[in-house]
């Protein structure tokens, strides 16, 4: 007769589900309103007419976007920190989808300051004239160039004042570089951070820089690092402008928003 075994069966650990991300992966998270409703619900947001989040709710909003991309990655194509600067000043008004498709012709002729600026502005405006404005832009890359070499020794400057002082180079474009090249917890509002801001309620502003002051006040600091990112993309492919997809939105049930309507 077989010896039964000693050993103990060994369970598997119970994997735990992420119950709002879940739900949001399968489309159920939320469902938006009519058009009308929508427009309403706009214009109450962009009045700052919305509820306030709680603190609680802001790490949770946080939470769930660190657990559903732990390492969000910026989409514009760059080799190093100047390659990074120069594609921002290309992608003012411009899509990053655009600009990835001039900018790898332009970096393998030119990836340093001192390439960038003998190449010559018409060489440099041959290369990305794809781009929207790229007869300004042009002259920014090169100018900028130049001014790296002469007074930064050819690199890209870490202070967000000395960023701001390069041709074609604003706040918005200094924070970017400011988080993707040197891991500063710096929040670059654009258009899509923008309007995330105030159409959930996040962060409500007239201007900008109101939502980035705003969002740096709010943002835990554990995930400030990453919050540029996360807003960016959540803006550009869920909190869309004409129709957000709140079916899809992992923080539908957060959201301060009357334009849609939330799925119990």
């Amino acid at each position: 007769m077989a010896k039964k075994s000693s050993r103990k069966a060994v369970r598997k650990p119970v994997r735990k589900v992420n119950k709002p991300i879940a739900k949001a992966r399968k489309g159920t998270a939320a469902k938006v309103k009519p058009k009308p409703q929508r427009a309403k619900a706009d214009t109450k947001a962009a009045d700052g007419a919305l509820p306030q989040w709680t603190n609680a709710e802001i790490e949770e909003a946080f939470r769930r976007f660190q657990a559903a991309n732990p390492e969000p990655k910026g989409e514009l194509q760059h080799i190093n920190p100047f390659t990074l600067l120069v594609a921002v000043v290309l992608s003012a008004q411009a899509t990053d989808a655009g600009v990835n498709k001039a900018t790898p012709a332009l970096f393998a002729a030119a990836d340093t300051p001192a390439k960038m600026a003998a190449l010559g502005e018409e060489r440099v405006r041959d290369l990305v004239k794809t781009i929207g404005l790229f007869r300004t832009k042009a002259k920014n890359v090169v100018e900028l160039s130049r001014r790296l070499v002469a007074e930064h020794g050819g690199e890209v400057p870490r202070s967000r004042e000395a960023l701001e002082t390069l041709p074609g180079v604003g706040r918005k474009t200094a924070n970017v570089v400011l988080n993707i090249a040197f891991g500063e917890p710096t929040i670059a509002v654009d258009t899509h951070i923008f309007r995330v801001g105030n159409r959930t309620g996040l962060a409500t502003g007239k201007t900008p820089l109101e939502v980035e002051q705003k969002l740096q006040r709010v943002v835990p600091e554990q995930y400030k690092r990453h919050a540029h990112h996360w807003l960016i993309l959540h803006g550009r492919y869920t909190c869309v402008a004409r129709k957000p997809r709140c079916e899809h939105c992992i923080i539908a049930d957060l959201c301060k928003w009357p334009g849609k309507a939330v799925v119990q």
